[in-house]
């Protein structure tokens, strides 16, 4: 028989936000990956807030608001508050109960200002390698190094004369800038001024941009090393080398890159570490000969190192990080380890189960 539609809603809900979740659904495992790399920080969250005053969100709760929102590209705060409302599983993935009241969407941005003061976002991205160590699923000796332009929060209209007082000249206006030559030494952005102008290669465009590098490992493709550093050329090669220097003296070691490390600097200093640079070789003038490239393992390197591009795309495309939505170099290098971090928890579910 067909059914009728009742339009008064029950007053009470018997059935509990840990059995709505379904048991084998994605993010149970994630949620345990999370929590456990969050107990291992609790010592640092007792020591960045007062004994007194008036309580913030915890701090846990926080960090998984901030995945949540990795996790499912989420544009906003505000409109990762209203999610938080209406959605049950978020609730339960953060550690509301049913009928909490869900925090202000400035309120929220302002105790995520104070958390990104602190490191935890280094803590936070150590404690995932951790786990990943323990079950042997990250590599110490075969490693892929690489970076990304990353576009700053910032417009084209924002890049203006230095020390300029002029609000109408066209020079500075930003209003009408094609023909002008403008560069580094003489413009900067007024929204973002650590954001630098720059292009990865020939025939493509200028623009305002902080340049992101990952380090990862060659044995499922997880990040060791995240960095942002000013956009430039040879930034990708200092980056690389003090990403690498962070690993250790073990003997044996490789990294892969592409063509754009096949420089003098980069392959001696990775020798300096006692690391075989297993870069794509240059038609000319390369830094590595027939002893390097004849190798068994500099093929295998070749093949893994594509690897990494993965973990730049999902960043980009899932973890909002294609166009920034935080100003300055040190809120952008926290998002983006902190997104490196959720990459890595994304992956470690598959390789658990």
């Amino acid at each position: 028989m067909r059914g009728e539609v009742t339009l008064q809603t029950s007053m009470f809900s018997y059935v509990d936000l840990e059995s709505r979740i379904p048991t084998h659904h994605p993010i149970r495992q994630m949620r345990k990956v999370i929590d456990k790399a969050l107990l291992q920080l609790e010592p640092f969250f007792d020591g960045m807030y007062s004994q007194t005053g008036r309580p913030s969100i915890p701090p846990e709760q926080l960090l998984r608001a901030l995945l949540l929102q990795i996790f499912f590209t989420i544009r906003s705060e505000r409109q990762l508050m209203e999610r938080l409302d209406y959605d049950l599983m978020f609730r339960w993935f953060v550690g509301l109960g049913m009928d909490d009241p869900v925090w202000n969407h400035s309120v929220f941005s302002k105790n995520r200002d104070r958390l990104m003061q602190h490191d935890i976002d280094e803590l936070f991205f150590d404690a995932i390698k951790k786990q990943a160590y323990a079950k042997q699923l990250m590599s110490r000796d075969h490693f892929t190094v690489d970076g990304t332009l990353l576009e700053a929060c910032a417009s084209m209209k924002s890049f203006k004369l230095k020390d300029s007082d002029k609000d109408d000249d066209s020079d500075d206006s930003g209003d009408n800038f094609h023909g002008q030559r403008r560069s580094n030494d003489t413009h900067a952005s007024t929204t973002d001024p650590e954001a630098l102008l720059f292009r990865k290669g020939p025939g493509k465009e200028s623009r305002l941009c902080h340049m992101g590098h990952l380090l990862t490992e060659n044995r499922h493709g997880l990040i060791v090393e995240a960095e942002v550093t000013p956009a430039g050329t040879s930034q990708e090669w200092d980056a690389g080398v003090a990403m690498l220097a962070f690993q250790g003296k073990r003997s044996g070691r490789t990294v892969g890159a592409d063509k754009g490390y096949d420089t003098g600097d980069f392959v001696d200093q990775c020798r300096a570490l006692n690391i075989t640079p297993h870069v794509a070789a240059k038609k000319k003038h390369s830094q590595i000969d027939g002893r390097t490239t004849s190798t068994a393992g500099y093929g295998i390197s070749q093949i893994k190192r594509k690897r990494i591009e993965q973990c730049f795309g999902w960043m980009k495309d899932i973890g909002l990080m294609r166009k920034l939505r935080h100003c300055g170099q040190q809120k952008v290098a926290w998002i983006f380890r902190l997104t490196a971090a959720a990459y890595n928890i994304v992956r470690l579910r598959g390789l658990l189960a």
